[in-house]
């Protein structure tokens, strides 16, 4: 049995995290424990709460953290108490059917624990002080003081980032920034167009201005994340509410389209229109999600003149190479972090940062422990 710590527990769909003393479990020989120092608040967490994503509960929240090593299994190699991490929420075996063709985000004991709320070797790292097993949103758990995880799952990092900065580059940073520097094949010179203004759509923008896009056309419906927008690397705005992104896109181009679309969005119109504003033989790469029990309907003519059209879930992650590289690059300064922290709050205040998340009233919330 490991130590007690606090944890933000999911006990119903719909109702309020309840902060309380849990048990962690032992570290076991390829594990470390990892004191979190700040996990940021995602929609994949907002839409357990709500119910769109369904998981066994209860449930400890929270997948975009960052924190200390403090303790390590016998058999860990690379990381040393101390280490500060950024968590990675795909852990994959290696030598699977998917593995084996690079693709570990479909790894078949990935897609096979997380559904079930387990970590990575079918086990919970954690109790209620009843002792009911908890289970653990992608196979982290983060909205913790600590979380134990397999070691593959803690990535290092340069100590000088701030760890409210380094816990976004965990998930919505890597999505975004990802997409455009790992997914889509973005040339310089070309027009890329971003919808969705949150976390990984500002991601997205950065990513394609790192890529070398000449025109970043970014797609909001809120003028104040459109402004952050221009200020991280867009060249145009566009107030969906009063401007229709698809015209602006031919125009931009003289006619053609864009030449890659990343959609952050996770709106069924902001679908429907990467496919009409995406030139012939354009890219879409859709960021966003919706319900899974939803239905998106397209024009097959949008859909046809070789326009390449692919999802990615975690921006082409290979966590070891790429969590390094971009905390580098803010601290070189080609890549800003700050501005996407709209606000910081204690763990006692979780439910609040999930209600300024519900009312689009936020970027990234940050808890702070």
């Amino acid at each position: 049995m490991g130590p007690q710590f606090r944890a933000a527990v999911l006990h119903g769909v719909g109702t309020p995290l309840a902060i309380e003393q849990v048990v962690g479990a032992a570290v076991g020989p390829n594990d470390v424990r990892v004191r979190i120092r700040a996990a940021s608040l995602c929609h994949t967490d907002l839409e357990v709460i709500d119910g769109s994503l369904r998981y066994p509960l209860p449930m400890i929240l929270g997948h975009e953290a960052s924190g200390i090593v403090e303790e390590k299994g016998a058999d860990v190699s690379g990381l040393a108490v101390g280490d500060h991490v950024v968590l990675s929420w795909n852990p994959h075996c290696g030598h699977c059917f998917q593995c084996d063709r690079d693709q570990p985000i479909l790894c078949d004991g990935y897609l096979d624990a997380g559904p079930r709320g387990l970590h990575f070797d079918n086990t919970s790292k954690a109790t209620l002080a009843s002792g009911t097993p908890l289970t653990h949103l992608m196979f982290l758990g983060a909205f913790a003081e600590c979380c134990v995880v397999p070691a593959q799952q803690a990535i290092v990092v340069p100590k000088q980032i701030p760890f409210d900065r380094s816990c976004l580059i965990g998930c919505g940073v890597m999505t975004g920034a990802g997409g455009a520097l790992n997914v889509a094949d973005i040339r310089r010179g070309d027009t890329v167009m971003v919808f969705g203004c949150g976390a990984v759509g500002l991601a997205a923008v950065q990513g394609a201005r790192l890529a070398g896009a000449e025109q970043i056309i970014a797609v909001d419906l809120d003028d104040a994340k459109l402004a952050i927008a221009a200020r991280l690397g867009a060249t145009q705005c566009v107030n969906a509410t009063s401007t229709d992104p698809v015209e602006t896109a031919r125009t931009a181009t003289r006619g053609r389209g864009v030449d890659v679309v990343l959609e952050s969005a996770g709106h069924p119109t902001a679908f429907q229109q990467t496919t009409e504003a995406v030139r012939l033989g354009g890219q879409v790469i859709w960021l966003g999600k919706i319900d899974v029990a939803r239905d998106v309907h397209f024009r097959w003519g949008s859909l046809m003149g070789e326009k390449r059209l692919r999802r990615s879930s975690y921006g082409g992650a290979r966590p070891r190479r790429d969590f390094s590289l971009l905390a580098k690059a803010y601290l070189d300064g080609r890549l800003l972090l700050d501005e996407l922290i709209t606000h910081r709050m204690p763990l006692e205040r979780i439910n609040d940062g999930f209600d300024l998340l519900r009312a689009g009233k936020t970027i990234r919330t940050v808890i702070e422990f």
